[in-house]
């Protein structure tokens, strides 16, 4: 069974750092392509970055590139969001995703692509 738990979250300064962190179980992070999404209260959930299967290839939404990274820690089977230079626009509840299609090098930033998520991480940014 397929699970994810995100974590990292909290409360920062603009110009601030976060790192979130989603833990897999079910699964090899790798064999999976992944993503990051986040929600804003009273807005559209929107993709933030996302990750190809067995691969580095990944897909940086325009809002947050130059700013934010997403990586896998394959020892530690962890999908990770590495966020600098926060804004307070970047304030929204974080979100992991995953899901497969074997043979594909594809990073999606839809949410109709997934069909596992965790329950997310709160991030807040204060000017």
């Amino acid at each position: 069974q397929v699970q994810l738990v995100e974590s990292g979250g909290g409360s920062v300064q603009a110009g601030g750092s976060l790192r979130l962190s989603c833990a897999a179980s079910g699964y090899i992070v790798s064999d999976a392509y992944m993503a990051w999404f986040r929600q804003a209260p009273g807005k559209e959930r929107e993709g933030v970055a996302a990750i190809a299967a067995g691969s580095s290839t990944t897909r940086i939404a325009y809002s947050v590139k130059g700013r934010f990274t997403i990586s896998r820690d394959n020892a530690k089977n962890t999908l990770d969001l590495q966020m600098n230079s926060l804004k307070p626009e970047d304030t929204a509840m974080y979100y992991c995703a995953s899901d497969f299609r074997p043979g594909d090098d594809y990073a999606r930033l839809s949410q109709s692509a997934y069909n596992h998520w965790g329950q997310g991480t709160q991030v807040t940014v204060s000017s």
